[in-house]
């Protein structure tokens, strides 16, 4: 499985499998929206933001990850965030989601990050077996979202 940065010319291979992060969750927001996130991703630096992608053998985009950067008062450092992992169902089991986890705490640990943080559903036990996996770790917060409109 390959690993690498996202490019302009990913982004038609790479909106579904955003789509189809979307659809798992049951939220719509528009493909203009995800595409220009997309954008903004592939075109900052990775301390700024990252978007990966997992390529299969042809070199197609079969899953990705979106890393974000916060600061954290509790490990007094800036961590990186994970928003976003998706694995194309027909690509599942073949290693694409923790090659992805792995790069993107590569990448983090080269940033100075001392941590990669997720969420995920609750009820998500498929991608959590894959999170043990690679050593990860839940923890006990519980998330909450203020909307602010637009």
């Amino acid at each position: 499985m390959q690993i690498d940065s996202a490019r302009d010319d990913d982004l038609a291979a790479v909106l579904p499998l955003m789509r189809g992060y979307c659809d798992f969750y049951g939220v719509s927001p528009p493909d203009q929206g995800l595409m220009e996130m997309a954008r903004e991703l592939i075109a900052v630096p990775d301390a700024e933001g990252m978007l990966l992608v997992a390529r299969d053998d042809a070199g197609t985009p079969v899953g990705f990850a979106a890393v974000g950067w916060k600061w954290s008062s509790l490990r007094a450092a800036r961590v990186a965030i994970m928003e976003d992992l998706f694995i194309a169902p027909d690509a599942r089991g073949a290693g694409a989601g923790r090659a992805l986890i792995e790069a993107c705490a590569e990448r983090a640990r080269l940033g100075g990050a001392p941590c990669l943080m997720w969420t995920t559903a609750i009820d998500n036990e498929r991608a959590q077996s894959v999170y043990d996996s690679v050593g990860a770790e839940g923890e006990r917060w519980l998330e909450y979202e203020l909307e602010l409109g637009r």
